[in-house]
């Protein structure tokens, strides 16, 4: 007897459909997997076997073969139980139900319980597009699975209510799709109400957020570096539909969801530690995942102490913030993971951090300095548009207490930028000024006269790059929208070119 359940393999953010062919014969008792199944695939056998037996219901005691077509696609997690479980149950005539419009997937526990598997969104808005009626997932992924539309999602905790609902004896109802308004937003940790001061970083970071613009910040210990970083998902605009489920598909593939989440509705935040690895920050391993800049994709990425991450590490960052996406090869092909994210650097201005201190004495002399300095590269520094210094904050500014500017004024400005952007690039692809392509900039970033006197003065005086150079038109086009002037003028191309860096032996 021959049987035939739907299942799917998800490939780096996308899924491709595999057939679990399910043949029971003659012969001594046996189980074998085939199609190029992994040591979690293999595994299976045995979970399966003990999930049948506990629902009450009756392993075959004959020679089971399964294949996992086609079988040149890898498969890979635990994903394949419930569909193989599904497929006995079929093929032994103990369920009787037409498989060819529904796709099944699920990990099954020893007692026949449905656990959690990563992916699930990925699946079913892939079983949609594939022309399926129905997906058959985990409860506890059924929140994520909700917010797709066109699909009926049927989720079960457990094999023998599943069992139970193919036998008409207790249906499971369908999870109800669940619309995008209608679902909560995230709270944000820190508000700018609570930053005393610093109202150069406080404007600097309002410039990022409006255009998508990277940041790094030098400054003693203790300035607030960490504190702005942190405020800086408070002012960036929500994230829109279309956002929030590619947010959501790379965090569910990355098993990164927490709880029962069904979209991601507030920007991302990683802060990954110094001593990250390459691999954790942009993604691979024998089965490739996304990595930290993935994760951060839409969001925030901060890195602090950035002379601390190994330069290797750093350097591979390069086309990441020039493209937007991160191209993963392996043996077996290539993945490629979304990467448009917001850099957020912070640095001490030398080891003991004290370099540009008015009230404490530096420690190091200029070769440490030199070579604390020289730890990041010129072309990853040429990539990060404003390079900002963050000045100690007096006790008698911190112990006045005055509230600043709160997160909602700001946002609001912001806001408005972003819907100028939104209407300047309706027919491209490009959602914010930072990512212009070269025609993009030449339409949108004219100048007048006095405009581009003053930037090629700056540009030979600054020796700018010309990744350099159209960052700085990139910058004044975004200061240019927050006061709502359709032209740049000779003001903007001023403010745009203070956030240059400086000589980085400048102490």
């Amino acid at each position: 007897m021959l049987a035939k359940i739907n299942s799917v393999a998800v490939i780096g953010l996308s899924a491709e459909l595999v057939e679990v062919e399910v043949d029971l014969s003659g012969g001594l008792p046996a189980f074998n997997i085939v199609g190029l199944p992994d040591k979690a695939v293999e595994e299976s056998k045995e979970r399966v076997r003990s999930a049948i037996k506990n629902c009450d219901a009756t392993f075959p005691s004959r020679r089971i073969t399964v294949n996992l077509a086609p079988a040149d696609v890898r498969k890979e997690g635990p994903a394949y139980d419930l569909p193989i479980a599904m497929g006995i149950l079929l093929a032994s005539g103990q369920l009787a139900f037409d498989p060819t419009k529904t796709i099944i997937i699920g990990e099954l526990s020893l007692n026949g319980e449905i656990r959690h598997t990563n992916g699930v969104l990925t699946v079913t808005i892939a079983a949609r597009e594939l022309g399926f009626e129905t997906i058959i997932i985990p409860s506890s992924d059924a929140a994520e699975a909700s917010v797709v539309e066109g699909i009926e999602v049927i989720a079960a905790d457990s094999l023998w209510s599943l069992i139970d609902h193919f036998r008409g004896e207790a249906k499971i109802e369908p999870t109800p799709y669940k619309k995008f308004e209608e679902q909560e937003g995230g709270v944000y940790e820190i508000d700018f109400s609570q930053i005393i001061g610093q109202e150069h970083a406080k404007r600097a970071l309002e410039i990022a957020a409006a255009g998508g613009h990277n940041l790094l910040m030098s400054g003693t210990p203790g300035s607030g570096k960490t504190l702005l970083a942190k405020a800086l998902c408070s002012i960036l605009p929500p994230l829109s539909y279309d956002e929030a489920l590619e947010v959501t598909k790379i965090y569910s593939v990355a098993g990164a969801l927490t709880g029962k989440k069904s979209l991601i509705k507030t920007r991302p935040y990683r802060s990954p530690h110094h001593t990250t690895s390459g691999v954790a920050l942009i993604g691979g391993g024998t089965w490739p995942k996304p990595g930290e800049i993935s994760l951060s994709h839409r969001g925030v990425l901060f890195l602090d102490e950035l002379p601390e991450f190994p330069r290797s590490v750093l350097e591979v960052m390069r086309q990441p913030l020039e493209e937007g996406n991160i191209t993963i090869s392996r043996a077996n092909g290539s993945l490629n993971f979304p990467a448009k994210f917001i850099l957020v650097a912070a640095q001490n201005p030398c080891p003991c951090g004290y370099a540009t201190d008015p009230e404490r004495q530096c420690t190091c002399n200029m070769a440490q300095i030199v070579k604390y300095q020289k730890k990041v590269s010129g072309p990853l520094l040429d990539r990060i548009d404003i390079h900002l210094e963050v000045p100690r904050v007096n006790y008698d500014k911190l112990s006045a207490g005055v509230p600043g500017e709160p997160s909602k004024e700001i946002l609001n400005r912001v806001i408005s930028a972003r819907d100028i952007q939104k209407d300047r690039f309706k027919s491209s692809k490009t959602l914010c000024n930072a990512e212009m392509t070269l025609s993009e900039i030449k339409k949108h970033c004219k100048l007048g006269n006095e405009s581009e006197t003053l930037l090629l003065s700056a540009s030979k005086q600054l020796s700018l790059s010309a990744r350099g150079f159209h960052r700085i038109l990139k910058l004044s086009r975004t200061i240019a929208d927050l006061e709502h002037s359709s032209e740049i003028q000779t003001s903007h191309i001023a403010e745009a070119l203070q956030y240059r860096p400086k000589s980085r032996l400048a102490i």
